[in-house]
């Protein structure tokens, strides 16, 4: 026996790539009568659906953890008022409060860190060919540089890529101007003084683009659920967080 099929970590793994895969082909079945051959495709967009559901908790989480934190912003004012002049100590204090009140700045960013195992997963089955099935003319194991190579931008196959870049654009767009305007206001009370959050606020609202270059390059079911999953979080950021003033 080798040393691989005896690691019980590697055993595991096994049976929960098995165990998605079961159900990627349960939810196909289920929608086949209707969807016939993009019967897959589907599935992966509900399989998408399932996933972030189950840690939508997570995101209320992520929610309330805002609200808190500006509920905070008086205090991080005295505190700010009482130690300018010692950014050390400045931040140390604000470190404290949110620990003190259980409010952690990062808060946020547990429901995509939630996701990466699903993905990775899915990327696994289709890229393997362990579970197979198009979207319309486009393979759900194929890229775009397949599409591109078998009719063009606007092949058969290259029309479903257009379609997913187009729904991505407009949600990184949507999601890119929310952020900005989130970030605009939590940041004038908590930016100073946590460390990385100046760079965090340049950077994070440009993030919602890297799904284009994600899309792009990995197989169109793992293409699919981010596109899926993207979609899904615009409608809850809207859902979750207040609007905020330009």
């Amino acid at each position: 026996m080798s040393a691989s099929a005896s690691d019980p970590s590697v055993t595991s793994a096994a049976s929960v790539t098995s165990a998605f895969a079961e159900l990627v082909d349960r939810l196909a079945d289920l929608v086949q009568p209707v969807f016939h051959g993009s019967a897959a495709a589907v599935a992966v967009v509900l399989f998408t659906v399932l996933v972030r559901a189950a840690i939508h908790p997570l995101s209320r989480a992520a929610a309330r953890g805002q609200k808190a934190r500006a509920r905070l912003a008086p205090q991080i004012t005295e505190l700010r008022k009482k130690h300018g002049k010692n950014p050390e100590r400045l931040q140390k204090a604000v470190l404290e409060l949110h620990a003190k009140e259980n409010v952690s700045p990062l808060s946020g960013m547990l429901p995509g860190l939630m996701q990466l195992p699903a993905f990775f997963l899915l990327y696994h089955l289709f890229a393997g060919g362990s579970i197979t099935g198009d979207l319309f003319a486009a393979p759900l194991g194929g890229r775009w540089a397949d599409a591109l190579g078998d009719g063009g931008v606007f092949g058969a196959a290259g029309l479903v890529y257009v379609a997913l870049f187009a729904i991505v654009g407009a949600v990184a767009t949507f999601t890119y101007v929310r952020t900005r305007r989130q970030l605009a206001v939590t940041g004038r009370q908590e930016q100073p003084q946590l460390p990385g959050m100046g760079t965090m606020a340049k950077v994070l609202p440009l993030l919602s683009f890297g799904t284009l270059v994600t899309v792009a390059v990995v197989p169109l079911a793992a293409a699919l659920y981010v596109v899926t999953s993207a979609t899904w979080g615009a409608v809850e950021r809207v859902l979750l967080y207040p609007a905020t003033a330009r």
